[in-house]
């Protein structure tokens, strides 16, 4: 075997976190120590090999192998983004295995150059791409009875195919990644039924299993055995019991087993006669068959010329496919059935065989990429075993853009695989397009990828803007692949910009990067003539705020909106059109559920708890308390402002007490510190709850208090050995270091150690009188009674008790913003160990620092496979915007999650129509528009004789300029001034030069007199 190492890098034993973040809250680090040990054989390395390789080059593996004897054509670069047109003619494998290697050092890659067995025996998952399917045959064969993962899969045009053979026996160890669902058991009847306590619903399915733990009468329930469940309803479910089990007491928690499935895979030989399929489109699901013989079919045109596709749009290819078709489709009946073979979807796969689309592309490439990581981790679950997929509706309109063989005959350009779909003026159009892409990020750079292969923005007319004002960090290598290791800390828009100028130089001086947050704040950059220059924009966002904006402003300037976004696996793809569709502002997701309040204070019971107390701990210790100092220290008259606003005066005025009048002034005063708020939050706190609410209380009704959610704590003996409890102290003491500007030492744990056994720890005396909220409505009331009982004189007196800030002229504190991603900077160490010793007195599970940063951090979970795949779909439906489609159902809304897996498409929902005396209009996209700095009067007037309407009250922004109800003498002096003296009157500040439409909110009377919706007012000044 022939062999030319690349890169030569060890596999590492344990995880880079630090690269791998993301990825890690995705798989898990069992899963991702799995795959790490896993090499992969990447064959045929055109434009959808390529993008295989390179998401699971990105993910991790142990090594990635190429083979591909052909060279490379000037058609490749349609979707082969690392080749330039220097590599024409040389090796395929070869030119791309140093642009690879540089995407993860962790990653070795080799090029091979025979498919011997000796050499097939060498992977774990082999991916065939335009291969024969003689020779695909021949390497299943092999693979199957070796339980090689084995994939093979193809791209034509707008049409895709997958196969995958994991073997005859494969073992799934989580089918869909999910955490695993935990509840607090009612009860449970002698029958085995289980119900949830306060109706919440246990989200399980038929089949799941369970195991039980803190069963009170039934021991035998708590010895960790799975037990398999029956779902009876949302909030119940049985399970198999006997009485030897006892009976119930009370108490009970539930959790979710993750139980190991075998399944089973037949190989490509039998498959092809009896395939099983995936549905990839349930409106087209009468496809996959049809599609499995064209395929068939395309493998038999080729063998017949030699290699050969059937030329773009060329008739008598066409019906030699269809020919071909219907003579597999008689040699395997059961295929097609009753059916018979389409003749006009037989003949569109002919006419596009020789297209390479780079969505398409990128969506077969995200997809089978999780594949293959499934095949190596064992998590998730397959494709079993052919997908097809065709986006046939993104074809443009044929009298516009007449595909014939003349319009889609290669021309020897890098777009001729795009060409030979839509044909040479479509592709022109496409290059002349203006775009605005908002964020660069992990969307973005696949985003930016796609359209660089598309040609988009290339032509003399056309242009791309960026902007992302981020900039790159290690942990966006794992995802973000413009970007490299030497490119942390720079801006990420020009980086990426720089980046796809060189894998398509005729972008060169054709993108524009900006490094501007799009938002109010920025109106005079992205200002009217911006807006009014694009033909769409495309949003690569994170965060709801940033793309509501967008989708505002999209909305104004009526420009079709491309919206996208993942989570882990899972990703869904919007389409905006004017006068349309709804927007993305139309929906929305529900609000993230909150902890209670009186849960997150004394009556934790899962992690989730503690960890989100901990962070609060952090918040009010690190950020707060200094900040309430500074305020303190810097405004005069603080506390009487403060007095106003603030109900828990009497608590900051007590923090900026403590922070001023007991500083530390060297770090062991830090660690004394530390040492004593463990004492305080882990033992005392602890003791006073239990002072209130002994282990046997009873509530008003007798039944037992600790009971159900409620967990009875059990203080904590500080105990150095214990690395929470150490990690408390060391945590804090820094942090407590840093916002009093002392430099804290390389403190070794004898250091530590010295300074905890001098610090001298108080009795603790339960104090009496002290409330303590045990419900949520109880935690309600004491807050409004907080706010309506500041006793004066104490605050006074604590007040007084604080040094003038005349005596600390210049002296300030230096509040901590938390920051997860630096791990060296004791954040997550203190927030992890705070929790898990909270943890550890309500007997909760702890959680190591990596699930804690990702539940305190709010991190979202990516992986680059998912990225691939929903940027794909976006580039499909550009092509309906580019064409202009005005029917709805041409449109496609996708909905996807890799670990399952599912793919599934909706039609858009249609923007919602209004009506007033007897007009109709759209409630999201119409308005009146109005020319000219008018007057009130004429303005109203406009309305009354033009629109039949009396407007009642109008607006603009928060001043009320006009309202029915207002005193005559104030209508009358305001009906003569113009628009914009009006604004300026009655909001006192003037209008911005950037400024050119006034947006304004009315009020109404119809003919009738009734009060009736209408578009908001647009005037132009």
């Amino acid at each position: 075997m022939a062999d030319s190492m690349l890169v030569d890098s060890p596999v590492p034993q344990e995880i880079d976190e630090g690269l791998y973040s993301r990825q890690l809250y995705v798989l898990g680090k069992e899963a991702m120590l799995k795959m790490q040990n896993a090499s992969v054989l990447i064959i045929g390395l055109k434009g959808l090999g390529v993008e295989i390789a390179k998401n699971v080059a990105l993910a991790g593996v142990k090594s990635l192998s190429l083979y591909d004897p052909e060279p490379v054509a000037i058609s490749d670069l349609s979707s082969q983004f690392f080749l330039d047109e220097s590599a024409v003619g040389s090796n395929r494998a070869e030119v791309t295995a140093p642009r690879l290697a540089e995407l993860n050092a962790y990653v070795p890659i080799s090029v091979i150059t025979d498919l011997s067995e000796a050499t097939l025996s060498n992977y774990k998952c082999i991916v065939a791409t335009n291969l024969s399917l003689e020779e695909q045959v021949r390497i299943n064969t092999f693979t199957h009875e070796r339980d090689i993962g084995f994939i093979a899969a193809d791209n034509r045009g707008l049409f895709g195919q997958l196969f995958v053979d994991f073997g005859s026996s494969f073992t799934i160890i989580d089918q869909t990644g999910e955490e695993p669902h935990t509840g607090i058991v009612s009860d449970i009847e002698a029958d085995g039924t289980v119900t949830m306590l306060d109706d919440n619903r246990h989200g399980l399915e038929d089949g799941d299993y369970v195991k039980f733990t803190e069963v009170e009468g039934m021991p035998k329930l708590n010895d960790g055995n799975p037990h398999k469940i029956e779902v009876l309803g949302p909030y119940a479910f049985r399970i198999n019991i006997d009485e030897s089990y006892g009976k119930y007491v009370k108490n009970g928690l539930y959790t979710q087993v993750k139980v190991p499935k075998e399944i089973h895979f037949e190989s490509l030989s039998s498959q092809l006669a009896n395939p099983e399929y995936i549905i990839s489109d349930y409106a087209k699901f009468d496809r996959p068959p049809q599609l499995h013989l064209g395929f068939q079919a395309l493998q038999a045109f080729q063998t017949r010329h030699s290699g050969k596709l059937p030329r773009p749009y060329n008739s008598e290819d066409a019906s030699e496919l269809f020919q071909l078709s219907q003579e597999i489709a008689v040699q395997f009946p059961t295929i097609l059935g009753e059916a018979s073979v389409d003749e006009k979807l037989i003949k569109e796969l002919a006419h596009q065989a020789t297209g390479d689309i780079p969505g398409i592309v990128a969506f077969f490439g995200g997809l089978i990429a999780q594949e293959v990581l499934k095949n190596c981790s064992s998590k998730f679950g397959p494709v079993k075993q052919w997908l097809y997929f065709d986006s046939l509706e993104s074809l443009p309109s044929n009298e516009e853009f007449p595909r014939t063989a003349e319009t889609t005959k290669p021309l020897g350009s890098r777009y001729d695989g795009q060409i030979a779909v839509f044909g040479k003026a479509f592709q022109e159009k496409i290059a002349n397009l203006k775009v605005f892409l908002v964020g660069s990020g992990a969307i973005g750079c696949e985003m930016l990828k796609n359209w660089a292969m598309m040609g988009l923005g290339s032509g003399p007319d056309g242009k791309i803007i960026i902007t992302d004002n981020d900039s790159i960090e290690k942990s966006n290598l794992n995802r973000q692949f413009l970007f490299r290791p030497k490119d942390v800390g720079k801006n990420k828009s020009d980086v990426a910009a720089v980046a796809v100028q060189h894998m398509n130089p005729d972008l060169t001086g054709k993108i524009e990067s900006k490094l501007d947050k799009v938002g109010h704040e920025t109106e005079n950059i992205f200002d009217d003539d911006f807006w009014k220059g694009l033909d769409f924009v495309t949003n690569a966002l994170d965060n709801v705020e940033a793309r509501t904006y967008v989708d505002r402003r999209c909305i104004f300037y009526k420009k079709p909106l491309l919206e996208s976004g993942t989570l882990g696996t899972k990703g869904n793809t919007q389409v905006v059109i004017p006068n349309l569709t709804e927007s993305y502002s139309s929906s929305q997701d529900p609000p993230e559920k909150s902890i209670p309040l009186c849960t997150l204070r004394s009556f934790p019971n899962k992690i989730d708890h503690t960890i989100a107390w901990a962070k609060s701990l952090f918040q009010g210790y690190f950020f707060d308390s200094p900040e309430s100092v500074n305020l303190y220290l810097s405004q005069p008259n603080y506390v009487e402002q403060t007095l106003k606003q603030n109900p828990d005066i009497k608590g900051t005025l007590e923090n900026i007490s403590n922070l001023l009048n007991k500083r530390p002034y060297s770090f062991d005063d830090c660690i004394k510190w530390a040492r004593l708020e463990f004492e305080t939050k882990f033992n005392g706190d602890i003791k006073q709850l239990l002072y209130n609410f002994p282990k046997d209380a009873k509530t008003s009704t007798g039944a037992p208090f600790w009971s159900g959610p409620k967990r009875a704590p059990e203080p904590l003996v500080f105990d150095i050995n214990n690395s929470d409890h150490f990690n408390f102290v060391v945590g804090g003491a820094n942090l407590l270091a840093y916002i009093y500007g002392l430099k804290a030492p390389v403190a070794s744990f004898d250091d530590y150690k010295k300074v905890i056994d001098s610090t001298k720890i108080p009795e603790f005396t339960p104090r009496s009188g002290i409330n303590i909220a045990a419900t949520e409505n109880e935690a309600e009331e004491q807050e409004k009674t907080l706010a309506g009982s500041i006793d004066d004189n104490e605050i006074r007196k604590i007040a007084a008790s604080l040094p003038e800030p005349s005596t600390l002229a210049g002296y300030r504190l230096n509040p901590i913003e938390f920051e997860k991603d630096d791990d060296t900077n004791h954040h997550i160490e203190f927030i992890s160990a705070a929790s898990n010793c909270r943890a550890l007195n309500y007997a909760i599970e702890t959680a190591d620092a990596h699930k804690t940063k990702f539940i305190a951090g709010k991190i979202i979970p990516a992986i680059a496979t998912t990225t691939a795949l929903v940027t794909g779909l976006v580039c499909l439906e550009l092509y309906k915007v580019v064409d202009g489609k005005d029917d709805i159902e041409q449109y496609k809304n996708g909905f996807i999650n890799l670990a399952l897996p599912f793919i599934g498409f909706s039609e858009p929902i249609k923007s919602a129509r209004g009506k007033y005396n007897k007009k109709d209009f759209d409630q999201i996209w119409d308005r009146f528009d109005l020319e000219g700095n008018i007057t009130l009067q004429q303005l109203l007037d406009h309305f009354k004789e033009k629109e039949g309407l009396e407007i009642s009250m109008l607006s603009y922004g928060v001043s009320l300029l006009y309202a029915s109800f207002f005193p005559p003498k104030k209508i009358k002096e305001r009906l003569s001034l113009d628009l914009t003296t009006l604004i300026k009157q009655v909001s006192k500040k003037d209008i911005p030069d950037h400024v050119n439409y006034l947006i304004f909110e009315v009020c109404c009377d119809d003919e009738e007199g009734e009060d009736v919706e209408v578009p908001y007012i647009c005037v132009s000044i």
